[in-house]
């Protein structure tokens, strides 16, 4: 299998992919460069890959790389990368989390229940990751890995990257009773339950939130 690795430049991560003979796919817009006798090459979509991309807005087509050398993804970012090594298993990770994987990972979309999806800020679409290898996805921190072992999570806010394909998401009320919940200041929160895991991304990375402050904040001119 290709060997990938976080490489860091002046403060920006990105991940570097070394192939021989092997083949890797990405997320489209992922490559930074390439050198080596590496092809590029991007299949034709399905009629139901223009189906399913249309109606979650998901990438239409991911290029796949082979041959011999060095691929760098990116976007180079202050943020995170992290790997996840699947043995014929899922993961359902958030929309633009997916970088890059091995050949043998297929990454098409999750649709979450119509309420919780519309309720929880997750989207009614999400990407799901199955197959055998190696997968990269990004986040704005680092992540901590939460095993679940027949039991629940809850987690107040968007704070859940990723999580095991066995795991079930659902909203839950934090109190028993819509005073209680209100009062408590916690209303509605995330709960994932089941046996796997899930990947929290709990305080990012500090120099995530100082770029994002600032493109934030630079005003936008309008033309009269």
């Amino acid at each position: 299998m290709a060997v990938f690795e976080v490489v860091e430049k002046q403060g920006l991560k990105m991940i570097k992919a070394t192939i021989n003979n092997e083949m890797i796919r990405a997320e489209a817009g992922a490559l930074h460069y390439m050198r080596g006798h590496v092809q590029m090459d991007v299949a034709a979509p399905t009629a139901g890959g223009i189906l399913k991309a249309m109606a979650s807005g998901e990438s239409i087509v991911r290029p796949t790389y082979k041959g011999v050398g060095e691929v760098y993804f990116g976007p180079p970012h202050f943020g995170e990368y992290t790997m996840l090594d699947l043995a014929n298993h899922q993961w359902i990770v958030d929309r633009g989390a997916y970088v890059c994987s091995d050949a043998g990972v297929d990454v098409t979309v999750w649709r979450n229940k119509a309420l919780t999806g519309f309720l929880s800020g997750e989207g009614f679409w999400q990407t799901l990751i199955q197959g055998t290898g190696r997968a990269v996805i990004k986040s704005g921190g680092p992540l901590e890995a939460i095993d679940l072992n027949g039991d629940s999570l809850w987690v107040d806010g968007n704070f859940a990257v990723a999580r095991t394909g066995n795991i079930e998401f659902s909203l839950k009320r934090a109190s028993k009773g819509f005073f209680a919940s209100a009062a408590s200041g916690e209303g509605i929160v995330h709960c994932f339950t089941g046996t796997g895991r899930v990947l929290l991304s709990p305080v990012p990375n500090a120099w995530h939130n100082l770029v994002d402050a600032i493109v934030t904040s630079i005003p936008v001119s309008s033309s009269s």
